[in-house]
């Protein structure tokens, strides 16, 4: 299927340009915490901002990292660990044969504008979806071939060919549901379901939701969350430690320490899709040589990579991450070998490479510093270049010009990058492309599983990339503050949950 070979790179990392706040920027400092019950605001520390609030054009997850479930929803949803929730739907049901899903929507939703939701608004929402070839994950819902609504309170999609993803593709941006009449200005202002509002967004400072009275299913039991963008990890600690924040996401693991321990504060510790990966060029030499790349591969020590950031990660060692299907674990495949990595640089006749990684500087210096060192051990001279995130855009993603980059690969099920040779890796293997295809064309969710494991399986072994590691996240949170998101942390934040005690 076209779309999942084709989804545009924002989509899938973790990238945004942002502005550093200063600690005089964190208004409110309250060494106690935030004020109890239903009158609370909650101020929490984010990493990436957005640029536009615009769901369908605006790229990168910093906007479904808050909007989507809190300000937009969509007939489905998803858990942390990834599972299928309904949403606006209250139920539905898929064909024995995979091609019709059926859709019954609660009664009583509401946009925040006021306007009563019907079939017609979820039908025109996907449609309008589909037909685009410029939105954000444009193409996934390319299996469809009719949408419709029998009455006001049901919708049924229609497949030309069974599509294992397409529930999970309407919880993200596919199938956020928009009124159809609404007129706003979809770049700073937003109109779903959800059960908060976008009150105020400064960018550069903070962005601010306000619970939506009229919400249409369970209140929410806070009255503001206030999202402040600090890109400095110190001044994020520093700003969790000093009361200027209740919660502090994505806590740099070599700072955790002033953290620890300290008094009215705990951390938590969450998975996460986020894939690090070392990029190759694989279109291009040395990379055309599987065995300089199992070199590379070899000539890298993931678990000291993984020490060196604080401890925050786990060895993946293939491109499909624990918490997604298909995984398994290959990290034997290629594993930390320096001496056999020369004996493969030397069979190649590539003794003397001299290699350039391009990231982008929003990721530390510690990744690349210790990817020269080991990489020095095997004969390898590595220079790293790190740059703003919109070079690395243009350089790297567009224009493949790079030898080796280094990318957080946040999105879930995104191995279709792998089966797409137009994508920025370079890599084209048609039996992986053949299994993807095959994973997305099955109803039974083992077959889709034992499908992307084999196609993951050959990816590794023919050394496409190599999986540094996938981040743990950290989250601090002040004692009062409950049910704030620990998993996935930098995809998703549902707030329906969160609450102050006291």
């Amino acid at each position: 299927m076209s779309r999942t070979l084709t989804r545009p790179v924002v989509a899938a990392i973790a990238i945004a340009t942002a502005t550093v706040l200063a600690l005089s920027g964190c208004s409110g400092s309250t060494s106690d915490g935030p004020t109890g019950g239903r009158d609370a605001t909650v101020r929490v520390g984010l990493v990436l901002e957005p640029t536009s609030l615009d769901i369908r054009t605006q790229s990168g997850n910093a906007l479904d990292q808050v909007l989507i479930d809190n300000v937009y929803q969509g007939l489905v949803g998803r858990t942390q660990n990834g599972g299928i929730r309904n949403v606006l739907a209250a139920s539905h049901d898929v064909s024995a044969d995979g091609l019709t899903y059926t859709f019954r929507l609660h009664d009583g939703i509401r946009f925040q504008d006021g306007t009563k939701l019907t079939a017609a608004d979820v039908v025109w929402s996907l449609d309008d979806f589909r037909k685009s070839s410029t939105y954000v994950d444009a193409g996934d819902l390319a299996a469809v071939t009719d949408v419709s609504a029998p009455d006001d309170s049901t919708v049924v999609i229609t497949l030309a060919q069974p599509d294992s993803d397409l529930l999970f593709n309407l919880t993200g941006r596919a199938g956020v549901v928009l009124e159809q009449a609404a007129r706003n200005d979809m770049s700073d202002t937003a109109n779903g379901t959800g059960p908060f509002d976008v009150a105020s967004w400064k960018q550069g400072d903070a962005l601010t939701l306000s619970r939506n009275a009229d919400y249409w299913g369970t209140k929410a039991k806070v009255a503001k969350v206030v999202f402040r963008y600090i890109t400095q990890p110190s001044t994020a600690v520093n700003a969790m430690a000093n009361g200027d924040l209740d919660v502090e996401t994505a806590v740099d693991g070599t700072l955790k320490g002033q953290l620890q321990g300290a008094d009215g504060i705990t951390l938590h510790t969450g998975k996460t899709t986020d894939k690090y990966t070392l990029a190759f060029n694989d279109a291009k030499a040395p990379f055309t040589d599987i065995r300089v790349r199992k070199a590379i591969r070899e000539a890298i020590d993931p678990k000291a990579l993984i020490r060196a950031i604080g401890g925050t990660g786990v060895p993946q060692g293939g491109p499909i991450p624990a918490l997604d299907p298909g995984y398994q674990d290959l990290t034997s495949i290629d594993g930390y070998d320096p001496a056999d990595a020369r004996k493969l640089l030397k069979q190649a006749g590539a003794t003397d490479l001299d290699l350039t990684l391009t990231y982008a500087n929003i990721y530390p210096t510690t990744i690349g510093d210790v990817l020269t060192s080991q990489l020095a051990k095997v004969g390898i001279t590595l220079t790293v270049k790190r740059v703003d995130f919109s070079t690395w855009l243009d350089q790297v993603f567009q224009d493949k010009q790079f030898d080796l980059s280094m990318v957080n690969h946040t999105e879930t099920r995104d191995f279709g990058n792998w089966a797409n040779p137009e994508y920025y890796f370079g890599y084209d293997n048609p039996e992986v492309q053949r299994l993807y295809k095959a994973s997305l064309a099955t109803t039974d969710t083992t077959e889709k599983a034992k499908d992307l494991a084999a196609a993951a399986r050959i990816v590794s072994e023919d050394a496409a990339g190599e999986w540094l590691y996938t981040a743990t996240t950290i989250t601090a949170v002040r004692d009062g503050v409950t049910g704030f998101p620990t998993n996935s942390t930098t995809t998703r934040l549902d707030l329906a949950n969160l609450a102050v005690t006291g």
